[in-house]
């Protein structure tokens, strides 16, 4: 395994310049837990996330809860990279790397309620989604779904903007490189089902059993008894990282062609 340093990020897709929901946690290779990266004034944007990223150097594996790209279906059955850019051109002037204005330049793609007809017509899943759901291991949300309190199509198009602007490798959309960051999209309940929890992680008991299970240490002492779900996520996501990055089945999921790749791209854990 050539990476050296993991990190996990919680994302968000909603308006405004701070997200408490973002958290972003780190580990080295090893067994030391994660630890939690608190920028200035306590609370992410996603500029200052994007900030952060881009000073990273060296053998770096980033794994973020968002999506990287829509199913194949039109209009979105184009190269992922080319509607990154597009979603940049039309949100160029959001605040904050914000993507809403995307919804309203494809409207007829997405499904934010009734008005929209019967929910399935318009959400379709990924192949990964799909390989997901048939595992029974959970049951996926499609980013074309806008309402409710899982919009992972929100935090998919604010994703799309700081992969465009990011001059990194993100798998699977391009060759995974011999040296240097990477990074790629993740579901950070995975995660913790690999550990063997299908809840949140919201208290250090339960955290410190998944860390346990992925070869961590605990959390260190004085660490917070009860805290958020976003923090359980990017914890256990740095460490679920750590923990799978070397197995090489994890890189190449066998439903996973090449055209799937460059254009929906996959979740990492999903096989």
């Amino acid at each position: 395994m050539r990476f050296t340093r993991f990190v996990g990020i919680d994302w968000s897709g909603a308006k405004g310049a701070r997200h408490p929901s973002i958290q972003i946690a780190v580990c080295a290779a090893g067994d030391a837990p994660p630890q939690l990266v608190v920028p200035a004034g306590g609370v992410w944007s996603r500029r200052a996330a994007l900030d952060w990223l881009g000073g990273l150097a060296g053998d770096v594996l980033v794994g973020m809860d968002a999506g990287f790209g829509f199913a194949a279906v039109p209009p979105f059955d184009q190269p992922a990279r080319s509607l990154w850019a597009e979603v940049e051109a039309v949100c160029a002037d959001e605040v904050d790397l914000g993507a809403h204005g995307f919804i309203a330049h494809r409207r007829d793609s997405f499904w934010l309620g009734a008005a929209d007809g019967p929910r399935a017509d318009r959400a379709h899943l990924r192949l990964t989604e799909q390989v997901y759901k048939a595992s029974g291991l959970g049951v996926p949300t499609s980013n074309f779904v806008l309402l409710g309190a899982s919009q992972v199509g929100k935090a998919t198009l604010t994703a799309m903007r700081v992969l465009h602007r990011l001059d990194w490798s993100v798998w699977p959309f391009d060759p995974l490189p011999a040296a240097g960051p990477v990074i790629l999209e993740i579901y950070a309940q995975a995660f913790a089902r690999q550990a063997g929890f299908r809840g949140k992680l919201r208290d250090v008991d339960s955290l410190n059993l998944a860390l346990a299970r992925h070869g961590s240490r605990p959390m260190p002492g004085g660490f917070s008894a009860i805290f958020p779900d976003h923090v359980g996520d990017a914890i256990v996501t740095a460490a679920g990282l750590r923990a799978i990055a070397h197995q090489p089945h994890w890189w190449h999921p066998q439903a996973m062609t090449p055209q799937i790749a460059v254009v929906e791209g996959w979740t990492f854990g999903v096989v």
